[in-house]
C-alpha cells in the first residue's frame, strides 16, 4: 500500500469511527423509553388509595411525578414513593412540566369541572393526557380538550378501566358478533350510599351530581351492550336527601331509545347500592353482577359463565394507554369516547329538568 493510500484508508476509517460513535449517539438520544414517567394531577382518594399502588404494578410506565396543592401531601409522597423534588409542582407552577422529560404523560384525577383546564394546560406543555371520568362538563369542553391534544399531537384517553377488563370486553364482543342476537332490552344500574355532606361530588359548580359520576357507568353498560348510540332519551331525578342535594341529583333514573329499537332503563345514585347489568337478546341473556366494580366483575350468560379475573383494573388501564401510546396507536378509549357519554349526559339532564324526551342527533 502505498503512503498516500495508506494515509487516506486512516482518514477514511476515522471518519467512519466518527459517524459511527455519532449514530449511536444519536440513536442513544432518540431511544424509545421502555416505561413512560406520569404525573398525577390531584392526589385525593382515587389517587392515593388506587392509582399510585396500581403504578408500583405497571410494566409500561410509572410514578414520576405528582401536581398537588397540599405542601404536606407533597412531602408524604414524596418520601413514600421517593418522587424527586424537582418532578413536584403545585397549581400555580404547573405549566413548568413542560421542561420536564421526566414526565411524559399526565394523569388528571381533579373533581370533573376542572378537567379540561388542566388537559389543555398539559397538551399545551407537550405532555400526553390521561383524564379520569366523567371527561368534562359538557360537550363544548370536551371539543376544546381533544383539539389541544391533537393540536399539539399528544394522545388523550379517558380513565374508563372497565373498558380494560375481559369482563366488560366480553359483553362488548357479544354487542358486535351478535352470537345470541341482538340486544333487545336492557337494564343497568351503578350506584352506592354517600353519607358525605360537603364533599365535591355534592356541588354543582364542581360537577358534582350522580349522573356524572355513578351515572356514566349505567349508560356505558347500555351503550357497550347494544352497541349503538341512543337516539331518544328521557329522565327523572329522584333527592330524597335534599338537604344535602339541594344542589345536584341524588338519583337520576334515565331510559334510552336505540336505533335498532332496543331499550335501556337505567339508574345512577348516591342513595341506592346497585351494581349489575342484564341484557336480554333475541335468543338469549346476560346478567352481570358486579360489572363495573374495582374487581370481581362477573356474571353468566345463556352460552356459559362470564369470569375472567383481573389483577388490576388501573394498572391494565394505564399499561394498555402507555403502550398505546409507545406504539403511537389510536388510543382505546379515546377523548371521542368520553364525549359520547357527555353528550347523552346533557341531553338527561335537559329530560329530567323538561318532564320530557329529548332527541339526540
Amino acid at each position: 500500500m502505498s503512503e498516500l493510500t495508506r494515509r487516506n484508508f486512516i482518514v477514511a476509517g476515522a471518519g467512519l469511527t466518527a459517524a459511527s460513535i455519532f449514530s449511536s449517539s444519536v440513536f442513544a438520544l432518540n431511544k424509545p423509553k421502555e416505561k413512560l414517567g406520569v404525573a398525577l394531577v390531584g392526589l385525593g382518594y382515587y389517587s392515593t388509595d388506587l392509582l399510585a399502588p396500581a403504578l408500583q404494578l405497571t410494566q409500561n410506565c410509572y410514578l414520576a411525578g405528582i401536581v398537588t396543592g397540599s405542601p404536606d401531601k407533597a412531602e408524604t409522597w414524596k418520601k413514600k414513593y421517593n418522587i424527586p423534588e424537582k418532578n413536584i409542582y403545585n397549581y400555580k407552577n404547573f405549566d413548568q412540566i413542560a421542561n420536564n422529560p421526566d414526565i411524559d404523560v399526565v394523569y388528571v384525577v381533579l373533581p370533573p369541572s376542572m378537567h379540561a383546564e388542566y388537559t389543555i394546560r398539559a397538551a399545551n406543555a407537550g405532555k400526553h393526557v390521561f383524564c379520569e371520568k366523567p371527561m368534562a362538563l359538557n360537550v363544548s369542553e370536551c371539543e376544546a380538550m381533544i383539539k389541544a391534544c391533537k393540536d399539539n399531537k399528544k394522545s388523550l384517553s379517558i380513565g374508563y378501566r372497565c373498558q380494560h377488563d375481559p369482563n366488560t370486553q366480553e359483553f362488548m364482543r357479544m354487542a358486535r358478533e351478535k352470537p345470541m342476537g341482538k340486544a333487545r332490552l336492557v337494564s343497568c344500574a351503578a350506584g352506592y350510599f354517600d353519607g358525605r355532606t360537603a364533599h365535591w361530588k355534592q356541588k354543582k359548580a364542581m360537577g358534582g351530581g350522580s349522573m356524572y359520576d355513578m351515572g356514566v357507568y349505567a349508560l356505558q353498560g347500555a351503550r357497550l351492550a347494544i352497541g349503538e348510540e341512543p337516539i331518544l332519551v328521557t329522565a327523572q331525578h329522584i333527592n330524597n336527601r335534599p338537604d344535602i342535594y339541594h344542589e345536584v341529583d341524588e338519583t337520576t333514573a334515565f331510559q334510552l331509545h336505540f336505533p335498532s329499537g332496543a331499550l335501556a332503563t337505567c339508574t345512577g345514585s348516591f342513595g341506592i347500592q346497585s351494581n349489575f347489568l342484564k341484557v336480554d337478546y333475541e335468543k338469549g341473556k346476560l346478567f352481570i353482577e358486579p360489572f363495573s366494580s374495582y374487581r370481581g366483575n362477573k356474571g353468566v350468560s345463556t352460552l356459559g359463565e362470564i369470569n375472567f379475573p383481573i389483577e388490576n383494573q388501573q394498572a391494565q388501564q394505564m399499561d394498555d394507554d402507555a403502550l398505546t401510546i409507545m406504539q403511537n396507536r389510536p388510543q382505546m378509549v379515546p377523548g371521542e369516547e368520553g364525549m359520547r357519554d357527555i353528550r347523552v349526559v346533557e341531553a338527561i339532564y335537559q329530560a329530567a329538568k323538561k318532564g320530557g324526551s329529548v332527541k339526540l342527533a
